[in-house]
């Protein structure tokens, strides 16, 4: 197998590279990544395992960050004190992190893939005097890196997702528990009497007005970097990068947004990316009805099975029918240490 580094993803065919990461999610896929190539506060590249007919069999995006903007991202936010890398590998944005490997590979040759990835990533880490690191892997993810590594995996947060069964939004509400049906036809019910007017577009279309709500609520969360010229230029390079994919369900009161959800369709799940609320125009369940079931209706439209739920209020993410795994950090240790093999049979 031959390992390569390239710098961008669009010297990697889509319908290649889309082989490999349908399966992962959104954040790995090879049009939400040329949009992030847009990101100046890191360097991007990527790391690449073909055999020798030049089959794409494993495959990693890298960020040598210069400036992190997200807390999250932060490495002395979420890792200990003595950890400090610069590279990161695999997603660098939407907490849901794996490496790429094609479908069919049986355990000896993905971990292979594997070990190939681990140690081109850690030449580039090295080739820029530092390490590397995966942050918010999925548990099967860490399951697969976790040998490769020195330092064991560190939980980061939990991750919730929605299953939908059925066809449509009754299904999933019947698939609850009876006092959570009673819930959510309430929650629905009290939001409808709001008679706001909900309105399904592209991102393009309403980034200027989210931008302001999610401003808005970055702040309240303290994140006072995340102001409105910055939130409404992140969501115009979503909306440039992603085009119609990029989808919105907003509520408003005459010409004004009091909240809006921002979601993509992709494999058989949808992905939500950002929620937020003008909290001076409440609504009687609003966040409720922008979070989930509006969602979720597009879901079953759409003809997904899953909505991704992400991270925090796991709790009422659960009550709502999410299953919920962890999500874990690996973190490479100094350049002059062996790492393990890859493991055999």
């Amino acid at each position: 197998m031959i390992t390569s580094i390239i710098e961008s993803i669009h010297e990697v065919p889509a319908a290649e590279w889309e082989h490999l990461a349908r399966p992962a999610g959104l954040y790995l896929s090879h049009r939400w990544l040329a949009g992030e190539e847009e990101d100046p506060t890191a360097t991007c590249a990527y790391a690449l395992v073909r055999d020798r007919a030049g089959t794409l069999l494993a495959a990693a995006p890298l960020y040598l960050v210069r400036d992190e903007p997200n807390d999250s991202y932060q490495p002395e936010t979420v890792l200990p004190p003595h950890l400090r890398p610069r590279v990161i590998a695999g997603a660098r944005r939407g907490y849901h992190n794996t490496p790429l490997t094609a479908p069919g590979l049986g355990p000896e040759r993905r971990d292979a893939c594997l070990a190939l990835l681990r140690d081109a990533v850690r030449r580039f880490a090295d080739h820029h005097g530092t390490t590397h690191w995966w942050p918010y892997l999925t548990t099967p993810a860490a399951a697969r890196l976790a040998p490769l590594y020195r330092a064991p995996a560190l939980h980061l947060e939990d991750d919730a997702l929605i299953p939908l069964p059925g066809t449509g939004i009754d299904d999933y509400i019947s698939s609850l528990p009876s006092q959570r049906r009673a819930g959510v036809r309430r929650e629905r019910r009290d939001f409808a009497s709001a008679a706001l007017d909900v309105r399904r577009q592209p991102l393009a279309d309403c980034f200027e007005d989210a931008g302001v709500l999610l401003a808005g609520h970055q702040q309240d969360h303290g994140h006072d970097r995340d102001g409105i010229d910055a939130m409404t230029a992140l969501l115009k390079r979503q909306a440039t990068a992603m085009g119609s994919e990029a989808r919105v369900v907003a509520a408003y009161d005459g010409h004004r947004m009091t909240g809006f959800c921002l979601y993509y369709h992709y494999g058989t799940t949808t992905w939500i990316r950002a929620v937020a609320l003008d909290r001076s125009h409440p609504a009687p369940h609003l966040y409720f009805n922008l979070m989930y079931y509006l969602p979720v209706e597009d879901a079953y439209a759409h003809g997904t099975t899953a909505l991704h739920a992400g991270m925090t209020a796991i709790e009422a993410k659960r009550r709502r029918g999410a299953r919920v795994s962890a999500l874990y950090a690996l973190v490479d240790r100094s350049s002059g240490e062996p790492e393990p093999s890859p493991r055999r049979g």
